[in-house]
């Protein structure tokens, strides 16, 4: 019976260890709730995707269904947002078109991301020739200008929708590469590292179960702010014509479409316009308050 307290009070000491992915995770989620305008673009991006999944149920005007009886009406009771140069309900489309921007900006980014990661953390756990030759490939692809690249990609591949996606998805390639590999070069040397390897553990297992669920913080802001850099690249495509093409409701050619209209009738651009700025702006903040979450070196 006198062992019974002892017992007793080992046992609390157990149950009270704390797991340290969980306390991780809770100390990030206490700073970035102390960035106000870091949660308020959270909240934003998630308001945005609910509305992008359940909107064009609610909406009562067709997004692609031209009437030139109501052509270039102003904000209203009936077009909230006014209507276009085809008469079409400028509300309407904005909705319809923000599941195609998320889904432009999403597949391209998880493109991308895939991409630069596995050429990142071969490149730098690897080293030597296999690192000089990848990076020198990425270095390549950094030296364009974004915008120029992809133009000079769609040129090759045809103006479309799914090229705009392939287009963009490569310029951030190596972006994702460099940062990839620069955490995998100060991963590698790790004494954990060494103690797997010592112990028979394939290449394969040490990458993808001991380094690459290390690095994740920095990945993770970087696609969270290159997610706004894909929506803007990907608009300023269709702006030029070499993205999503007529009827699609997309808020880069909505924009294109209502610059000749821009004087007589503001509210044609006005609104896919704000509608970029939005999400854009939205994606910025929440990734800053991203990275200085994550950033160890910032005292919660």
């Amino acid at each position: 019976m006198a062992d019974t307290p002892t017992t007793v009070t080992a046992s609390t000491t157990e149950a009270k260890k704390i797991n340290p992915q969980l306390e991780n995770l809770k100390i990030m989620w206490r700073k970035l709730r102390a960035n106000r305008l870091a949660m308020a673009g959270g909240f934003m991006i998630i308001f945005l995707l609910i509305v992008s999944f359940i909107g064009p149920y609610f909406t009562v005007h067709d997004p692609l269904l031209p009437d030139v009886s109501s052509r270039l009406q102003g904000p209203s009771a009936e077009h909230w947002f006014g209507t276009d140069h085809q008469g079409r309900d400028i509300f309407t489309r904005l909705i319809h078109g923000m599941s195609l921007t998320f889904y432009i900006g999403f597949s391209a980014v998880a493109l991308g991301l895939i991409a630069g990661v596995l050429i990142g953390i071969i490149a730098g756990y690897y080293g030597r020739w296999i690192d000089t030759v990848l990076m020198r490939i990425m270095d390549v692809l950094l030296a364009f200008p974004s915008i120029l690249l992809a133009l000079g990609i769609i040129a090759v591949l045809g103006a479309s929708l799914e090229n705009v996606i392939y287009a963009v998805a490569i310029f951030s390639v190596p972006t994702f590469a460099r940062i990839v590999r620069g955490s995998t070069l100060s991963v590698r040397k790790l004494e954990y590292v060494d103690a797997v390897r010592a112990l028979g553990a394939s290449d394969f297992r040490i990458i993808f179960k001991h380094i690459l669920p290390n690095i994740t913080s920095p990945i993770i802001v970087q696609a969270t702010l290159s997610i706004a850099t894909t929506v803007l690249a990907a608009s300023g495509l269709s702006f030029l014509g070499l993205g999503a093409q007529p009827p699609t409701p997309e808020w880069g050619a909505m924009l294109a479409a209502g610059r000749n209209y821009m004087w007589e009738h503001p509210h044609v651009a006005l609104f896919p316009g704000l509608a970029i700025v939005l999400v854009v702006l939205a994606f910025n903040v929440f990734g800053d308050g991203m990275r200085d979450a994550l950033d160890p070196k910032i005292k919660s």
